[in-house]
C-alpha cells in the first residue's frame, strides 16, 4: 500500500486489524506453515487480493499476528501480577500465569519456536527480539520490585529458562511446584 500508516484512513486500518486478527488465527489453530494468504482470507473477511493491497508480504502479516499474541501474553501476566500486593507474590503470579498460557494451549510453544526458527533463517530477527524484550522487560520490572541483585540479568535468565521450560513441557510437563526451586534459583531469589 503506498500510504504510509499515518495517512490510512479508519476503514483502511480496519481492514489492516481484520487481516492480522485472521491470520492469528490460523496461526493459532494451524501453524505457522499454514499461515498464507489464502488460509488468512479464509478466515477472515477479505480476499486474498485485498491482504496483498493492505500487506507488502505474508511476514509482515505473521510479525503482527505474533505481537497481538504476545500483547494478550503481556496481558494476562500483568492481570496475574496484579491482583497481589507484595512484590515477592506478584512475580510468582506472573510466571505462573506465563506458564499456563502455554499449557493450555499446548501448540502455542511450538508456534512460538517456528516463528523464531523462521524469523531467524531470513535474517529479520529484529520483530522477535523486540517481543523478546518486551517480556525480559515485565520480568525485570517484577523482579527489580523483589528485589533482586541484578534485575536485568535475572530477567535475561529467566527468559531463557522458561523458553527451554516450554518446550519441555510440551513433551513431558511438570507441575510448578516442581519447577519453581529451579526459578528461584535461576532469579537468585531472597
Amino acid at each position: 500500500m503506498g500510504a504510509s500508516p499515518d495517512e490510512w484512513s479508519p476503514n483502511q486500518r480496519a481492514k489492516r486489524e481484520q487481516i492480522v486478527a485472521a491470520a492469528g488465527e490460523v496461526l493459532a489453530r494451524e501453524g505457522l506453515a499454514a499461515c498464507t494468504a489464502r488460509a488468512v482470507a479464509d478466515a477472515g473477511p477479505l480476499t486474498k487480493s485485498a491482504i496483498h493491497y493492505y500487506f507488502a508480504d505474508m511476514d509482515e502479516i505473521i510479525d503482527a499476528a505474533m505481537a497481538r499474541h504476545l500483547d494478550g501474553c503481556l496481558d494476562r501476566v500483568a492481570r496475574a501480577a496484579g491482583r497481589h500486593e507484595r512484590p515477592l507474590d506478584r512475580f510468582w503470579a506472573a510466571v505462573r500465569a506465563y506458564l499456563e498460557i502455554f499449557a493450555e494451549r499446548p501448540n502455542a510453544a511450538f508456534l512460538w519456536f517456528s516463528y523464531w526458527v523462521d524469523v531467524g533463517q531470513k535474517g529479520r530477527v529484529e520483530p522477535i527480539d523486540r517481543m523478546h524484550q518486551s517480556m525480559i522487560g515485565a520480568f525485570r520490572e517484577l523482579l527489580a520490585a523483589v528485589p533482586v541483585e541484578d534485575p536485568s540479568t535475572r530477567a535475561r535468565a529467566l527468559f531463557s529458562y522458561l523458553l527451554g521450560t516450554l518446550m519441555q513441557q510440551a513433551v513431558r510437563p511438570l507441575p510448578f511446584e516442581e519447577l519453581e526451586p529451579e526459578i528461584a534459583a535461576v532469579c537468585r531469589l531472597p
